[in-house]
């Protein structure tokens, strides 16, 4: 089964104090992008990437990747929100794919061990599949500066990505998204009443979000090249 990926590369930088995308954020001296698109290239099972940028930032981002990259990774124009920038890399997929993964630029240290576990399951007949870390904070449910409940947090799992899809449960679930927002691609495929399967994620998957994201993200990739 032919595997492309999709990576949502148009958010701003803002949080990590940034005057550019997120995406183009210097990691180690290298776009947290070329990180991310890396981890997909690495696993071997990932056919195509589409990344989705900035409209303003398309040469920029394509000069970032690296040469041997070209055929295999394309850059279109995002949207002004995440969904549709997933939504425009699927329209601008042939036919041939039956495969689709979504990827965070932000989370560009995913070892491509979990790239592997989304494929295999996917490939084992799973219509959709997430990477899920436990959750080891206590969770309180909280409203108007107040604690409502304690959340038993034994069933609750964090989602990471690359989330994977075959390609017709995805295109089915944003084409069914109108104007309804989701903060992940598997809630679109939750409220088609599509089954979600989960694989084990890896902590070093984190989101780059904050400063503070951007130093653990230095300090792993110290660790990896010890």
């Amino acid at each position: 089964m032919s595997t492309a990926a999709i990576v949502p590369a148009a958010g701003s930088g803002v949080r990590l104090g940034a005057d550019r995308p997120k995406a183009l954020v210097s990691l180690a001296g290298e776009p947290l992008v070329v990180h991310a698109l890396r981890a997909l290239r690495d696993s071997a099972v990932v056919d195509r990437v589409v990344i989705a940028a900035p409209p303003d930032r398309l040469d920029e981002l394509t000069a970032t990747l690296p040469a041997a990259w070209s055929g295999w990774a394309t850059v279109i124009a995002g949207g002004a929100v995440r969904q549709a920038s997933v939504a425009a890399g699927l329209e601008s997929m042939s036919g041939d794919h039956e495969l689709v993964l979504v990827h965070d630029a932000a989370r560009a240290l995913v070892p491509p061990a979990v790239v592997i576990r989304v494929v295999d399951a996917l490939r084992a007949g799973a219509p959709a599949v997430i990477p899920v870390v436990p959750v080891s904070d206590t969770v309180k449910r909280v409203r108007d500066g107040r604690v409502l409940e304690t959340v038993d947090r034994a069933s609750l799992y964090a989602v990471q990505t690359p989330q994977g899809f075959r390609r017709d449960v995805l295109a089915e679930a944003h084409a069914n998204a109108m104007e309804t927002a989701a903060t992940d691609d598997a809630g679109l495929v939750e409220r088609i009443g599509g089954e979600v399967c989960v694989v084990d994620g890896d902590a070093e998957a984190f989101k780059i979000t904050a400063p503070l994201d951007l130093a653990l993200a230095e300090a792993v990739l110290r660790s990896r090249r010890v």
